[in-house]
C-alpha cells in the first residue's frame, strides 16, 4: 500500500501539472493563430475580382408585345417595347427606335404603333380588341421583316380573397388567395402576376385548369412582411398553350432553384416571333393578347 502524499507533495504535483496544462495551452493558441493567419489571407485573396473576357453574340431584337385588355377599359391604348440583347457585364438596355410597328386583325385593319417619348416604347391609341380574333403583329427593323400571330383570349373575373395569418410551417406568414372560376367548357391555362410591396420586381407563375375544370380555382401567396394596411395586386390573363409551356420554362430557368455554378447552363428560349427575312436571325420575346383581370387587396 502507498503511503499517502504530504501537503508539500501535493502542491508541487498540482504545480507540475498546471505548467503542464499551460505549455499545452500555449501550444494552442500558437496553432490557433497559425490557422486564423491562413483563413484571413485566404480571405483576403478571395476578394480579388476576376474579369473573364467574354465573347459578345451579334445583338438580337427582343419584342415585348403583351396585349393587355383590362376590364373595365375599352383596350384602345396599348404599348409594345422593343430592345436588343447586350453584352454580360452590361448595365443597360439597349432600346430599338427606329423600327416599323403594327398590328392587323382578321379584317384587315391595321392599328400602327408609334415611337413615343421613352425610347423603344411604341403605342398605338386606337386598337380594337376583340375576343377569340386573330391578331398579326410585323416588325420591320434592319430591313428584316418580323412577324408573330395569336389570338386574343378571355379571362375569368376574380371574384373573391381570402387572407389567413398564422400561414405557413412556422405559423408566422400572411397567405392571400384571389379565387375566379374556371372559364366553362374549355381547356384553359392562365399567367398570373403578384405585385408585393416589399419587392422591386413582381412575382409570375402560370396555372392550367387540368384538374380543376369548370370548378373554381385560386391563386395563392404568402409572405411574412405584409402588415395591415399593405395593398397587394393580383393580375390574371388567359393564355394559349404555347405561351404557357414557354413561360413555364423560361420561369423555372429564372427561378432561385438553382443547381448551383456547376449546372446545367440554360437555353435560349424562342418565342413565336419569326423573322422572314433571315430564319437564323430570330428574335426573342413573345405576342399574346388577352382580357385582363386585375384585383387590388388590402391587408386586414
Amino acid at each position: 500500500m502507498k503511503s499517502p502524499l504530504t501537503t508539500k507533495q501535493t502542491l508541487i504535483k498540482i504545480e507540475r501539472l498546471h505548467m503542464t496544462f499551460k505549455k499545452q495551452i500555449n501550444q494552442h493558441m500558437k496553432i490557433s493563430k497559425l490557422l486564423l493567419i491562413v483563413v484571413l489571407a485566404f480571405a483576403t485573396s478571395c476578394e480579388k475580382v476576376i474579369d473573364v473576357d467574354l465573347e459578345t453574340a451579334k445583338p438580337r431584337l427582343v419584342v415585348e408585345a403583351s396585349i393587355n385588355w383590362y376590364e373595365n377599359t375599352t383596350g384602345n391604348e396599348q404599348k409594345i417595347k422593343l430592345s436588343t440583347t447586350t453584352d454580360y457585364y452590361s448595365t443597360t438596355i439597349p432600346p430599338v427606335i427606329d423600327a416599323s410597328v403594327y398590328i392587323t386583325n382578321s379584317s384587315g385593319d391595321v392599328f400602327n404603333f408609334i415611337q413615343e417619348e421613352t425610347p423603344g416604347t411604341y403605342k398605338c391609341n386606337s386598337f380594337v380588341p376583340v375576343v377569340g380574333e386573330t391578331y398579326n403583329l410585323t416588325v420591320v427593323y434592319k430591313g428584316e421583316v418580323y412577324t408573330a400571330t395569336d389570338a386574343l383570349l378571355n379571362t375569368p373575373t376574380i371574384t373573391r380573397v381570402e387572407q389567413k395569418n398564422d400561414a405557413g410551417p412556422l405559423g408566422n406568414q400572411t397567405e392571400v388567395k384571389f379565387f375566379f372560376n374556371d372559364l366553362v367548357d374549355e381547356t384553359n391555362q392562365y399567367f398570373a402576376r403578384i405585385d408585393d410591396p416589399y419587392k422591386v420586381i413582381p412575382e409570375y407563375g402560370v396555372i392550367e385548369d387540368r384538374f380543376f375544370e369548370n370548378n373554381e380555382m385560386f391563386g395563392l401567396y404568402f409572405s411574412e412582411d405584409f402588415k395591415t394596411g399593405d395593398t397587394i395586386k393580383f393580375t390574371l390573363n388567359g393564355i394559349t398553350r404555347n405561351y404557357y409551356n414557354y413561360m413555364n420554362i423560361l420561369l423555372a430557368q429564372t427561378g432561385t432553384n438553382s443547381a448551383g455554378p456547376f449546372s446545367t447552363p440554360t437555353s435560349t428560349i424562342r418565342g413565336n416571333v419569326i423573322n422572314q427575312t433571315n430564319f437564323d436571325n430570330f428574335a426573342l420575346g413573345y405576342f399574346r393578347l388577352s382580357k385582363t383581370s386585375v384585383e387590388e387587396y388590402i391587408i386586414e
